[in-house]
């Protein structure tokens, strides 16, 4: 049983990075590969203020800081008119350096700084915690005039640019809102497992795929708030299916990304092989008629 326990609290603190993609992925419609960067970088800004003794106020700094990483994104994007895929791995390769900097090295530990969960009556109920007050909030959020456009933008963003809707500000608030998330899963990581590392976010946007995708895969496609709701599920299979993989010797644990990403290659094909599927039974009845 604490198997399976410590394998659901491992994927709540990687489930906002999950619903930080599914905006940017589902919702905005925008392959956005900043989420390498943007996780490390509220891990970074948390360690460090964790290590002056400030847990809460730096998961708060954390998620201001990937903010602020989503915002340079959308500025890539919007103003200097760079492919948002360029645009992301521009801002990601940029914050390597950043997050270096603020580390003051390659790795902090945090083994005795004091952590935000022992104010919150363990590791497990505050981020459990955390995590359903944030998921709840993104939810309201995605009911109001902002997250409705952001929404409608991501639908169509021609049709919003004509109802005389700043897209530009759109996209710059779907960026800063999903790195936002990405980053505080990084921050809250890095207070989970005392130490912060500057190349702890190699591979999240796979992950992070990887979880939607499987959530998807159990919940379907039924609105914004399953959708989020299912990103968050999602986090919590994979990393049990990770640890049950590992656990019964099925894959070693250099293979782990592989797994994430054959996970992705596969369900992301699925449209493209159904679709063949179907022109093949056409051209045959075609002929057979």
């Amino acid at each position: 049983m604490n198997f399976f326990l410590d394998s659901a609290l491992l994927g709540l603190e990687y489930a906002l990075l999950a619903v930080g993609v599914y905006i940017t992925f589902r919702i905005l419609n925008l392959p956005d590969l900043t989420v390498d960067g943007s996780f490390t970088f509220g891990m970074a800004v948390s360690t460090v203020l964790c290590a002056a003794a400030h847990p809460f106020a730096g998961l708060l700094a954390g998620a201001l800081a990937g903010a602020a990483a989503g915002v340079v994104t959308g500025f890539l994007q919007t103003h200097c008119k760079i492919h948002p895929i360029l645009a992301g791995i521009l801002t990601m390769s940029g914050l390597y350096t950043v997050n270096i900097t603020v580390l003051g090295g390659p790795n902090v530990s945090l083994l005795d700084a004091p952590k935000f969960f022992e104010v919150l009556g363990g590791k497990a109920p505050a981020v459990g915690l955390v995590t359903a007050v944030i998921v709840m909030l993104v939810t309201l959020f995605f009911q109001t005039v902002g997250g409705l456009c952001i929404r409608a933008a991501g639908s169509n963003e021609d049709m919003v640019r004509a109802s005389s809707i700043n897209t530009t500000a759109v996209r710059w608030a779907a960026l800063a809102l999903a790195n936002a998330l990405v980053a505080l899963s990084g921050a809250i990581l890095a207070q989970c497992q005392g130490f912060g590392d500057v190349g702890a976010g190699s591979g999240m946007i796979v992950i992070g795929l990887a979880s939607v995708i499987i959530g998807e895969v159990i919940c379907g496609r039924r609105g914004i708030v399953i959708g989020i709701v299912s990103a968050v599920l999602g986090s919590v299979v994979y990393r049990i299916i990770i640890a049950l993989a590992l656990r019964y010797n099925l894959m070693s644990a250099n293979s782990l990304k592989l797994l994430s990403a054959l996970i992705v290659a596969a369900t992301l094909a699925v449209p493209a092989a159904a679709a063949a599927v179907r022109a093949g039974r056409e051209r045959k009845e075609n002929r057979v008629c």
